[in-house]
Formats: C-alpha cells, sequence, structure tokens
C-alpha cells in the first residue's frame, strides 16, 4: 500500500482532522524536536506533559514558541504517564507518546481498567521499515512488547496489525508468519503454530488478510528465491507484515536492517484503543516525527471508520 514513509507524511497532510499527541515525559530534546517538525508540517499538533520549564526551555532552543503549545505540569514520570492517559480518555488527544521516562510508566495507565484504553487484546508493537531493496514498507511484529507469545498471543498480534493496517487504507494485508523452515515439524513449535495461524485464516477466525506459514525469511522476501526452492507460496517478495516467533528474533531482524541494511523505521504499539508511540530513547527525531506520521495515519483512519 505504502511505497515509503513520505506517502505516509502526504497521508497525514490530507486528513479530515489534525491528530492531537499527549506526549508524557515530554523533557527530551529529540521528541520535541518531531513534535515541532509534526506541528509545522501540519500532521499533529501535540499536549506536552512533564517539566514545564524545561519542555519551554527545550522548545525555545528549537526556535519554537512555547505559547503555541498546551503544558500540563507533571511532578514524576508516574503521574506525567497517568496525566498523559487522561487527556487521551477526556477525548483531548488520540496519540499517546513515551518521552524521556521509562516505558512502564506510560504502560501501566494504559492497561489500568479504569482508563478505559484496553481492548481486551495484547498490545503488540508494529516496526514499519523502509528497506532499499524491497518494494515498499514491510511490517516486522512483534519485536518489541511480547517476549514468547503463545498461539492466542500470535492470533491477536496477526489481529493487532491487520486492524491498524485496514485503519490506514490497507484492503487484505499479507501476512507471513516466519520460521527456520518453510515445512511443518513437529519438532519446530513456531513451525506449527504458523500452520494453525493458517488454518485460522482460512477458516475465518483470523479475517480479513492472507496468512501464509511457515516460511523462511528468505521465501518470504523473495520470489525469485521462492521459485528456486520450489516454494508454491503465491505472494513471495509481496508481504506487507512478518510475523516473528518471540521478541529476540523481532528485535534481532529490525536492528540487522536498520544498523546494516540501512534501513529506515518507524513503530506504533497497537492494540490499546488509540495509537501509543514508544521509540528508544536514543532514537533520532527524524525516527520519532515518522512514528508519529505513522500514529497520525491510524488514528485518523480509526475516527473514519466509527
Amino acid at each position: 500500500m505504502y511505497r515509503d514513509f513520505s506517502e505516509i507524511v502526504e497521508k497525514t497532510r490530507a486528513a479530515q482532522t489534525k491528530s492531537v499527541l499527549a506526549v508524557a515525559a515530554a523533557e527530551d530534546t529529540h521528541v520535541i524536536e518531531a513534535v515541532l517538525k509534526a506541528g509545522r508540517e501540519g500532521i499533529a499538533d501535540a499536549i506536552l506533559v512533564g517539566n514545564a520549564p524545561i519542555i519551554r526551555e527545550l522548545i525555545r532552543s528549537q526556535e519554537g514558541d512555547p505559547a503555541d503549545f498546551e503544558i500540563v505540569t507533571a511532578a514524576s514520570d508516574e503521574n506525567a504517564g497517568q496525566a498523559a492517559v487522561s487527556l487521551v480518555k477526556a477525548g483531548k488527544a488520540n496519540i499517546l507518546m513515551k518521552g524521556k521516562m521509562e516505558t512502564r510508566d506510560l504502560l501501566k495507565p494504559v492497561v489500568a481498567r479504569e482508563n478505559d484504553l484496553h481492548t481486551g487484546r495484547v498490545m503488540s508493537h508494529m516496526a514499519f521499515n523502509k528497506l532499499p531493496n524491497y518494494p515498499k514498507l514491510i511490517v516486522n511484529t512483534d519485536g518489541g512488547m511480547i517476549v514468547y507469545p503463545s498461539l492466542e498471543d500470535k492470533k491477536n498480534i496477526i489481529i493487532n496489525a491487520v486492524t491498524t493496517l485496514r485503519a490506514m487504507g490497507y484492503d487484505c494485508p499479507k501476512i507471513a508468519v516466519l520460521a527456520g523452515v518453510e515445512k511443518v515439524n513437529p519438532k519446530m513449535i513456531e513451525t506449527v503454530e504458523a500452520d494453525q495461524l493458517k488454518q485460522m485464516n482460512l477458516s475465518g477466525e483470523i479475517p480479513d488478510c492472507i496468512v501464509e506459514g511457515p516460511l523462511s525469511y528468505d521465501i518470504a522476501m523473495d520470489a525469485e528465491i521462492a521459485r528456486y526452492k520450489g516454494s508454491h507460496c503465491p505472494h513471495s517478495g509481496d508481504f506487507d507484515v512478518l510475523v516473528v516467533p518471540n521478541l529476540a528474533a523481532g528485535n534481532i531482524l529490525g536492528k540487522s536492517w536498520t544498523v546494516t541494511a540501512q534501513s529506515v523505521m518507524a513503530g506504533i504499539i497497537v492494540g490499546a484503543k488509540v495509537p501509543v508511540i514508544i521509540v528508544s530513547r536514543g532514537s533520532s527525531s527524524e525516527e520519532k516525527f515518522l512514528s508519529i506520521a505513522l500514529a497520525a495515519v491510524a488514528a485518523e483512519g480509526k475516527q473514519v471508520k466509527r
């Protein structure tokens, strides 16, 4: 659907309504830089929560005007997380973003029953990547949330991805469930579960998408290699999502792409009622900006479909 991130950014500019970020612990240089760029490009406004004097100084240091933002004072990271979630709950924001804080301090109020942001499914991470030799954006999931997903977790990871992509405009996302080999081997549980997920898709238990698996990485990503190996998968080289066996595999795959293959990455956490942006504190401002654009497209799609 999207060939690169520039198409994501253009989509946000054409949105019917501008998204609003609630940024928890916003006193971070790269976060402020990304937020300012998102505002200038008409992608999203932001409500900044945290240490107000530091936030104002960071805005000024990047030639912004603090008066352009609503700034909410929070005495601690834990308070900042709850304050940001409360803004979403009150309808003042439709995206959550982590600033200079521990991930748990934002996720704890997200999953708290009284805040009513949980959907009943597990939350999972979707990393969108632009690889130099792949014709469109490819999603790696889940390399950031669920350490050792069960079969039910993997089902929900796929449903999270499909729900998000359809909100973004995809018609029928193509999902590859990865394993070390492309044949079912009872001694390799990821191959057994991949086949089970495919059967769930064929039976309609996982709808609105195409699920193939088990597939090795090379067969999933390259149609020529698939033909050479005798694979009959019709979607090789055209998948939208790669589902990895566990967090370690997803983390290694994602970092291999960014560090060695020089891919561009942006990511969001899905499975809650609003997109949640949780990127590494060491991530560049550009990665954070692209994640804002990504979240804005997903949030807009959810609003339109209601």
